[in-house]
């Protein structure tokens, strides 16, 4: 199988005050498509989410591993989404990107919703994946949560393997396993201090007062057996979110977007495909 990574410049940024290890997918090649800007969850490095960015080849695709985690330096100070958002919009400049679509997974669906209501003259389309409005979310399973926090996760493969269902549900779908088996193997552990920063930045953190002023067309993806972020944290998005949709993927753990990654990709790609219906209304209205 070829490697997720094939094709990503893999530079190191100095951004915002900070060095960011980048990945940076088709930015050179000529797309009718905007590129991708993604947010990671937390403690997961570039590669972890690499597969997606091979399987939207049309698209160029910009990533970048947080302070603490995958080989990005630790941060020497906390950090929050807004001095976050800031530095990927800096990031953006420096590859001379001026409008792109946002999508978040998880951790990183919190901050793809910051970076949008923060940054809209840069957004078109936002994603949401297994994600939530921050501090205000409906709490999944007690035992993944333990689980989650656990550092065993990203350096002992045994550990993962005996708890991947608690933590992500979803493995009883053809090809999961080698989904799980893969996905194990791409983890690199967040340093403490990464991880607890990362922790630290979304601590008393909501979207919710900010949601109904969000002008953009949002998609939020779910998984039905979300041990972690369980499925009503998108029915409340999707209340919040005026110009926004729902899909969600029967059998569906908090890893969808790996174990059900044909599904996923084909509701990615026909969310950012479709027409613009904002302009279209109002070219119909002039």
């Amino acid at each position: 199988m070829a490697n997720a990574m094939d094709g990503a410049v893999v530079t190191m940024e100095q951004v915002g005050g900070r060095t960011l290890r980048t990945a940076a997918w088709r930015l050179d090649m000529p797309s009718d498509h905007l590129p991708i800007l993604f947010f990671n969850g937390i403690g997961a490095n570039i590669e972890a989410v690499a597969p997606l960015a091979a399987a939207l080849p049309e698209r160029g695709f910009l990533m970048f591993d947080m302070p603490g985690t995958g080989e990005s330096p630790d941060p020497l100070i906390p950090y929050n989404p807004f001095t976050m958002s800031w530095t990927a919009a800096q990031l953006l400049a420096r590859y001379g990107l001026n409008e792109v679509d946002v999508m978040g997974v998880s951790w990183g669906g919190a901050m793809a919703q910051h970076f949008a209501l923060q940054h809209p003259g840069l957004t078109r389309r936002l994603t949401l994946i297994a994600t939530t409005p921050g501090m205000v979310m409906v709490p999944g399973n007690p035992a993944a949560f333990t689980k989650m926090a656990d550092p065993r996760r990203y350096i002992d493969p045994e550990f993962m393997n005996e708890h991947f269902a608690t933590l992500y549900g979803g493995v009883d779908k053809d090809g999961a396993e080698h989904q799980k088996d893969s996905h194990i193997g791409r983890l690199k552990p967040p340093s403490p201090r990464g991880y607890m920063y990362q922790l630290m930045c979304m601590m008393g953190w909501s979207s919710l007062p900010a949601l109904p002023f969000m002008k953009k067309e949002t998609l939020i993806m779910m998984g039905e057996d979300d041990q972690i972020v369980p499925v009503i944290n998108g029915k409340i998005l999707k209340a919040m979110i005026p110009n926004s949709r729902l899909q969600t993927f029967a059998g569906g753990g908090h890893l969808f977007l790996l174990t059900h990654a044909d599904e996923s990709v084909a509701a990615i790609r026909e969310f950012l495909d479709a027409p613009d219906t904002v302009k279209e209304a109002k070219r119909a209205a002039a």
